[in-house]
């Protein structure tokens, strides 16, 4: 049984045209900076375990992934199909609007972790998505959402572009845990600016996750 979070108001987006329109052409960017990105690179070193199968949901065309960990399988999914095939930690991916769809093509307890990088902010539906990663993701297996300050704010539902960084937290915290999540970590912390910027003490994109692993049976 699905746990409802969100009102009505809350999920609704200032765009509400087809995302997929609004991903059709790829971006071949970063959308976050090389401080975050470092530190996200260094959560999965610490949390993935070697020869793992990862999900990297909501992906694009790079996962992150410290260069020097070999997983037993890299599954990915996004909107944008150029993205993905340009991604070269994926071994298999697909496309699917979590917003339409939120039923994910995958068997029970068969993914170890679940990645999640500024993505959650879109979903419009994250209770049934959560009760989905419940499902694929093996007992003992985790889920990492992770994100900074930054969004597409026309995608974005009211609940993401009217939260605060900490209200941010906490709800992708309570979506988790209303669907059956054990109690989450979560992460907040600050960067440092690379460059020049960062030795005068400039500060990077902030960094925030949440850390949420299935209880053994």
């Amino acid at each position: 049984m699905v746990v409802l979070v969100l009102n009505e108001r809350e999920r609704r987006k200032r765009d509400p045209s087809d995302d997929a329109l609004f991903y059709a052409e790829p971006r071949f960017v970063h959308h976050l900076d090389v401080a975050f990105r470092q530190r996200l690179t260094a959560l999965y070193r610490e949390r993935l375990p070697p020869g793992a199968v990862v999900l990297d949901l909501m992906s694009s065309w790079v996962s992150h992934l410290p260069e020097e960990a070999s997983y037993q399988e890299v599954i990915g999914h996004g909107l944008n199909p150029d993205e993905l095939a340009a991604n070269r930690r994926l071994d298999r991916h697909w496309v699917q609007n979590l917003n339409l769809n939120q039923r994910l093509p995958l068997a029970d307890v068969s993914v170890d972790a679940v990645l999640i990088v500024a993505g959650w902010q879109y979903l419009q539906q994250p209770e049934q998505l959560a009760v989905e990663l419940l499902r694929i993701v093996r007992p003992g297996g985790q889920t990492i959402v992770a994100f900074s300050n930054r969004m597409f704010a026309q995608k974005a539902p009211h609940i993401w572009t009217e939260g605060s960084d900490q209200e941010h937290l906490a709800y992708v915290s309570r979506g988790l845990q209303a669907q059956g999540w054990p109690s989450p970590l979560l992460i907040a912390e600050t960067t440092r600016a690379e460059g020049p910027l960062g030795w005068l003490g400039g500060q990077g994109d902030p960094f925030f996750a949440v850390v949420a692993k299935k209880a053994q049976p």
